[in-house]
């Protein structure tokens, strides 16, 4: 059961939310301010991929580079997108197209063997966007890491002390919500030298609706 604390912030927010009167499903989102904890240093920044035991609450989309059998069990799995070695070519010189596809898709994963040609020819792109993708052996049923990927959060501080993690969506329960907010703050805990005593304070609000304090 979700804590009745967390639960009752996420309620506040929803509801203090929904009194802008936007037309579209908003996100919810965890904003995570850091305390005693040097940035600069690349060993303390948060980057993590976090399951949601409770799903994201909208579509996240996983693209998969992948030939033969494994792009068939992709596309059996629910990739959104196969990507051939072909076509990895073409996106290579077509930046524009792979920045789109970078864009619109959330996950990565590539046959293991490919892994040095996305480097080489998409490393700029995905690079940057934290979306390198995860290696998995050809003769893998990739079912389960796209299922999984499904219902993750990507979490990236960089160097900055305050950072914002998506945790739901406004129609989702506030107890679902409220669960995959613990979630996250285990893991980030668990990263952090100190754990919850280097967490100075944690937000929860809608897309465009007012923050409203957990701790």
């Amino acid at each position: 059961m979700a804590d009745a604390t967390i639960v009752e912030a996420v309620k506040k927010a929803i509801e203090e939310g929904k009194k802008r009167g936007r037309k579209f499903r908003e996100s919810v989102d965890l904003t995570i301010n850091l305390k005693d904890v040097d940035m600069s240093l690349p060993k303390n920044r948060i980057q993590e991929e976090i399951p949601l035991p409770k799903g994201r609450g909208k579509p996240i989309k996983v693209a998969v580079f992948a030939s033969g059998e494994l792009a068939l069990k992709a596309k059996e799995g629910d990739a959104d997108l196969v990507i051939t070695p072909e076509e990895l070519q073409d996106l290579a010189e077509d930046k524009r197209k792979a920045r789109k596809i970078a864009k619109e898709h959330d996950f990565f994963i590539a046959d293991a063997g490919l892994m040095a040609t996305i480097g080489k020819t998409l490393g700029v792109v995905l690079g940057p966007r934290g979306k390198m993708p995860k290696p998995v052996p050809p003769n893998m049923d990739p079912k389960g890491l796209i299922q999984g990927l499904k219902r993750t959060v990507r979490v990236r501080s960089k160097d900055k002390l305050t950072f914002h993690v998506p945790v739901g969506t406004v129609d989702m329960s506030p107890e679902d919500i409220a669960e995959n907010i613990e979630a996250v703050l285990k893991r980030i805990e668990q990263k952090l030298e100190r754990g919850r005593a280097n967490i100075k304070s944690v937000y929860v609000k809608t897309t465009m609706g007012p923050a409203i304090r957990i701790f």
